[in-house]
């Protein structure tokens, strides 16, 4: 092809910007192509990163608030939002530096900024300049799927887009959707000082988590306070001021809130209508997703797809896997399928719900035989000196291995890992309690687990008259 770059990337986030400065530094000509004004994607301006500042910021208001418990006296926190958002803005600022559009033209990308979609199966436009390469790979991440509420759109209502730029905390907050966003978002303005509602249409929060541990953590948001309901619909949204009332459908006749403001988080969806898809011969998935192979092509082999518009996790750390995917497929040429046996997701909450591996759901729809063995972070001891009992590790264990594994407790996003290696690396389940794990440290739960598995037969009467056999033969 005359006049074609070999790679153009469309969409600046995780996905793209790692994709672009392998093969950049690896002499390619690439050309970037970011809509926004600004690199880095949704997961540091307004995902991952901000989140997780505020809900540090939360934390720490929560241990001001839980400190007679430990024989500490402290007066009261106080709140000021403001300083809050500043500072999550400033941990924006800094991780930023990484992703100044500079860097990467030192890399030999051609970083540009506007709207990009796709002309033919080989040309895409941007600000009425006719782009063509080679090879494309699709990044565009996603955006807030809001509810079809009548009067919604009247509603001065907030999603993670946006909430950071909150200046005064809400005396009344209510969120709608209980997934990851909601439930996270729920529980930092509870604890900051919001008076918060959590609205879910489902029986449960996290329905994608281990249906025992999500409702724990139900129970542990109420008992501190958050006004959770589940099986509960939002029929109709009224503006009422700078706030809202809405209309509550439990089953049982319908409610009327009022509420300061609205944090809505019913979930995501891909972006790529913008792209113009059709243009190029991409087939989409109903959720909007682009279909893609198992070395993430799309219908058009030359062209890629990673990150949220491909699925099927909407993670960052996903978008960064399936980076790697493509660069082994489209840059060297080396085929290459992505994995997803053992993908770890976390919900930020405290305590925190981690997944990684199989759900029973999933080990029962593939019709996979399993077990279960449990531990309580309650007889870790760790847990008990820190005063944070609050939680449970699961284990699905297949033919002496780990297949799945759920776990509810402080750090669990820290803790997963080592689950998450065992089920890559096909570690047997006897390797784990056997392996020596520092005293006290709540990491301990996963050789507590693994101990506990193997506790029945350990101390069963055949072990056991095996031992007395023993101790009479042997001198």
């Amino acid at each position: 092809m005359r006049n074609a770059h070999d790679l153009i990337i469309i969409g600046g986030g995780v996905g793209g910007l790692i994709t672009a400065s392998v093969a950049g530094q690896l002499g390619l000509d690439v050309v970037l192509i970011e809509r926004d004004s600004a690199l880095g994607g949704d997961c540091l301006h307004s995902g991952c990163v901000p989140s997780k500042a505020l809900i540090r910021s939360a934390a720490v208001a929560h241990s001001v608030r839980q400190s007679a418990a430990y024989g500490i006296h402290a007066p009261p926190p106080e709140t000021d939002l403001r300083a809050v958002m500043d500072r999550v803005r400033a941990v924006i600022a800094r991780i930023q530096v990484h992703d100044d559009p500079e860097r990467f033209r030192g890399y030999g990308v051609d970083v540009r900024f506007g709207e990009a979609a796709f002309q033919d199966r080989q040309t895409v436009a941007v600000k009425g300049q006719r782009l063509r390469a080679r090879r494309f790979v699709i990044a565009t991440g996603s955006s807030p799927a809001i509810p079809p509420i009548p009067g919604l759109e009247r509603v001065a209502y907030r999603t993670h887009l946006d909430v950071f730029d909150e200046q005064s905390l809400p005396e009344r907050l209510a969120v709608i959707g209980g997934g990851p966003i909601g439930t996270e978002m729920a529980q930092a303005f509870a604890r900051l000082g919001s008076r918060v509602m959590l609205i879910e249409a489902g029986p449960r929060l996290l329905p994608r988590d281990e249906p025992t541990l999500a409702r724990r953590l139900g129970d542990h948001l109420s008992h501190a306070g958050i006004d959770l309901r589940c099986n509960t619909a939002v029929t109709c949204a009224q503006r009422d001021g700078d706030g809202a009332r809405l209309d509550l459908d439990a089953g049982d006749g319908t409610e009327t809130i009022e509420v300061d403001r609205v944090l809505v988080a019913t979930g995501r969806r891909a972006n790529t209508q913008s792209i113009n898809p059709a243009a190029a011969g991409l087939t989409a998935n109903a959720d909007g997703t682009l279909a893609v192979d198992r070395r993430l092509r799309t219908r058009q082999r030359h062209i890629y797809a990673i990150g949220d518009c491909a699925g099927p996790f909407p993670f960052t750390h996903m978008a960064e896997y399936q980076a790697g995917i493509v660069i082994s497929n489209a840059i060297f040429r080396l085929p290459r399928r992505v994995d997803y046996t053992a993908v770890p997701w976390v919900t930020y909450t405290d305590p925190a719900l981690a997944q990684v591996g199989m759900t029973r759901a999933a080990a029962d729809e593939a019709g996979v035989r399993y077990e279960v063995t449990c531990f309580a972070l309650a007889d870790v001891d760790r847990a008990i000196a820190d005063g944070e009992e609050t939680g449970e590790l699961q284990l699905l264990i297949h033919r002496g291995r780990i297949i799945g594994a759920s776990l509810l407790a402080p750090q669990a996003g820290e803790l997963i890992h080592e689950i998450a290696l065992a089920i890559t690396e096909k570690v047997p389940l006897r390797r784990l309690a056997g392996m020596v794990h520092a005293y006290p440290t709540l990491a301990q739960i996963t050789k507590r687990a693994a101990g506990a598995y193997y506790a029945p037969s350990l101390f069963s009467p055949r072990t056991r008259r095996l031992v007395r056999w023993i101790h009479r033969v042997l001198p």
